[in-house]
């Protein structure tokens, strides 16, 4: 997957998940996505590497980064709860789908219940 085309993808399927909100409080050059305030995808180039950047499992993280090239430690994030990913020919649109989705659901997942249940009904 080429970096356009990553971004891009990761962009599509962030605005799909319920109540995410794109907004721009580092700058126009970082796209960042949140639900319910909180962050869980920035958009960015960095070294002249377009990437996004996501919150990950710990461990599901060190495993990815060993299976794919284009996934790295989050840039400037926590490199224990974050990764970036770069485009590479081992990055398929239904993994950065799947990537995307995951790093919604733990930040919803660490929200009050009550929230939890509005931001995905039954």
């Amino acid at each position: 997957m080429e970096s356009k085309a990553l971004q891009a993808h990761a962009k599509r399927v962030a605005l799909e998940l319920p109540f995410t909100e794109l907004c721009w409080p580092f700058g126009l050059e970082f796209d960042v996505f949140k639900v319910e305030g909180k962050i869980f995808m920035l958009a960015a180039v960095a070294h002249g590497r377009p990437h996004i950047s996501l919150k990950a499992d710990p461990q599901k993280s060190l495993l990815n980064q060993q299976i794919y090239r284009g996934i790295e430690p989050g840039y400037h994030l926590n490199k224990k709860h974050w990764i970036s990913v770069y485009a590479s020919d081992d990055i398929t649109p239904e993994l950065v789908t799947d990537l995307v989705a995951e790093s919604w659901n733990r930040v919803v997942d660490k929200l009050p219940k009550k929230t939890q249940k509005r931001l995905r009904p039954d």
